[in-house]
């Protein structure tokens, strides 16, 4: 396995490395060796994963195309997994880093250009495992500076629909959350049908408070109507009325069904008033956002309701569409909350040569600011999980030059809320040489594939518009006529694995378009969650991912990885054979770079 790894990597290296890089100077010597070729090197890995999964049966994820290394595995008891993840010094010395990638190193001297391309790779802090033990949990085993803690707020859904095997599982989902929350976390309950109540306060999951927060989840029942205005009231009650502020907060919701008391029109599609349904304090908290992640539980509920409440605070939206799996996707969800290394981030872009103007910034939902004169830009990127990663593309206008010409200098801000301290770094100045070739050289394939998602994300709202019409032929259309494009990429012609992801989501969604049925049962879910994931570069559940042969893009971290396996492994659901959300599979140790 290992010489068919060298060999596999050698020969696709040679075609996808010849766009290097240029990094950021304060992080350039810790990025040397593999980590500088990290982007270059997931497509290398992806195709060995799948040479492998092919025998082996395994499940493999696009997510490995964001993933350097595999996270550890899981321990063999739920406490010494919940010990170990808890230890992943996640406070550790290391920085973002930021990595550049002009479209072309080099173009024409003789050529002004006013649509030229630069990706900005931002990667936050890796997660250390250095401090695995494997002790049983108890109130002092876990050290309060190894991870940032979290105020979470929980409000599910317990209408009349949820009574039975949903309630069941919801309530298994739960008590696995509750057991990886540690003594400095804190845990609420908002219960909702009809109307909403608090089942649980706040209150720290010391090992009586996780006793106490059990209890509360097994007294669950079922009954009623949907509320969720009023349940969402209460959840930002319980984080307006908080004297002691943990350094995360975010919210978790779940819902089966529709708001039945407060959206006036029960057509989907109705955004503006979905919004109405999420409470102003939930936008800004002391002027910061409190994330709100929205699970949409089987086929009648409202997929766009929840997609917009989640849009409107900076969360995720995720469709389960199998019962069998929420505690996977809640795992996946906590996984990353539980691993916040970044808040508060802020990119900023400056033109160097006095000829270079910035045109535009495409970075999804995220909110970006562009100066009237075209020279300086930035994006509020917020927090981040370890390890997760962020591409920002930077259109520009180029002058003619006889000179290389440096075109923009990056930098990034955040706040570390393990150490509690402002952090920033620079990047180095993106350059590009100037050549008297008439035309320039081979496009960067990291800018192509970036291009390519963005237009594919592109492609998949302009479909999900045409559907909410009914014109379902002509949303069909859309993304075939985008996968036809996607194929005649660059990065595709080269073999890129994150087109091959892109190709089979575009393909999953054109199924599910089939017809009206189809599209109302899952397929509007699945396109919603599938815009979340893209629009905010964050993982998200998509249907009932139980398809190994089918490859979805992902842009699972690490530590929600690790939190998966462990719900998969080691907490399986009670039902003999379940769906699973797929996580990525390990690859071997890449070779250092020459």
């Amino acid at each position: 396995m290992e010489g068919a790894w060298r060999k596999v990597r050698r020969a696709l290296c040679q075609r996808l490395c010849a766009n290097a890089p240029v990094v950021g100077g304060s992080e350039r010597r810790r990025l040397s060796g593999a980590g500088s070729c990290r982007r270059r090197d997931a497509a290398v890995a992806v195709a060995v994963s799948a040479a492998s999964a092919g025998g082996s049966g395994t499940s493999t994820s696009a997510g490995a195309l964001r993933r350097s290394k595999s996270a550890a595995r899981s321990a063999s008891s739920s406490s010494k997994h919940k010990e170990a993840f808890d230890s992943l010094n996640l406070g550790s010395s290391k920085t973002a880093q930021i990595s550049s990638y002009p479209e072309y190193k080099a173009v024409p001297q003789s050529s002004s250009l006013h649509g030229f391309d630069i990706l900005i790779h931002l990667k936050a802090p890796t997660a250390s495992s250095d401090n695995f033990t494997g002790n049983l949990v108890n109130e002092n085993s876990v050290k309060s500076s190894s991870r940032a803690p979290i105020d979470l707020v929980t409000v599910l859904d317990v209408s009349g629909s949820m009574a039975g095997t949903k309630l069941a599982l919801l309530k298994r989902a739960m008590g696995f959350v509750i057991q990886h929350l540690g003594p400095s976390d804190r845990l609420s309950v908002i219960a909702f049908s009809s109307t909403a109540r608090r089942q649980f306060p706040l209150r720290r999951m010391s090992h009586h408070g996780r006793q106490q927060a059990l209890q509360a989840i097994n007294s669950l029942g079922a009954g009623g109507g949907t509320n969720i205005a009023d349940a969402l009231k209460k959840a930002m009650k319980v984080i307006e009325d908080r004297r002691y502020k943990n350094s995360v907060c975010s919210v978790i919701l779940l819902s089966d069904g529709q708001d039945t008391y407060n959206v006036s029109s029960n057509v989907q599609g109705t955004s503006t008033s979905n919004r109405s349904l999420v409470p102003s304090s939930i936008l800004n908290d002391d002027g910061h956002r409190v994330s709100l992640h929205a699970f949409g539980f089987g086929a009648d509920h409202d997929s766009d309701a929840l997609h917009s409440i989640a849009e409107a605070s900076g969360g995720t939206f995720s469709f389960i569409e199998d019962e069998g799996v929420i505690q996977d996707a809640f795992a996946q969800c906590i996984g990353g909350l539980l691993s916040i290394v970044v808040q508060e981030m802020q990119l900023s872009m400056e033109c160097v040569n006095p000829g270079v103007q910035l045109c535009s910034i495409k970075c999804g939902s995220y909110p970006s600011k562009l100066a009237s004169d075209g020279r300086h830009g930035s994006v509020d990127i917020g927090h981040l999980y370890a390890d997760e990663e962020r591409d920002v593309l930077l259109t520009v206008a180029i002058p003619k030059s006889h000179e290389p010409t440096s075109l923009v200098r990056v930098t990034c801000a955040y706040r570390d809320p393990v150490k509690d301290e402002a952090i920033k770094v620079e990047g180095d100045e993106v350059t590009i040489m100037r050549s008297t070739a008439a035309t320039p050289e081979s496009v960067s394939i990291e800018v192509d594939r970036e291009r390519n998602r963005i237009q594919a994300a592109n492609s998949i709202e302009s479909a999900r518009a045409a559907a909410e019409r009914g014109a379902l032929s002509e949303a069909v259309t859309i993304l075939e006529d985008r996968r036809r494009l996607l194929a005649q990429s660059f990065a595709s012609q080269s073999g890129d694995r994150l087109c091959v992801a892109l190709d089979a989501e575009l393909r999953e969604m054109q199924e599910r378009m089939a017809n009206r049925q189809l599209y109302e049962a899952s397929g509007r879910a699945y396109m919603l969650s599938g815009l979340s994931s893209h629009s905010w570069q964050r993982a998200t559940a998509r249907g009932d991912s139980t398809d190994s042969s089918t490859l979805v893009y992902s842009y699972q971290t690490p530590s929600m990885i690790q939190m998966l396996e462990h719900s998969q492994n080691h907490c399986p659901s009670p039902r003999g054979q379940r769906p699973q959300i797929r996580s990525a599979r390990p690859f071997p140790e890449k070779p250092q770079a020459r």
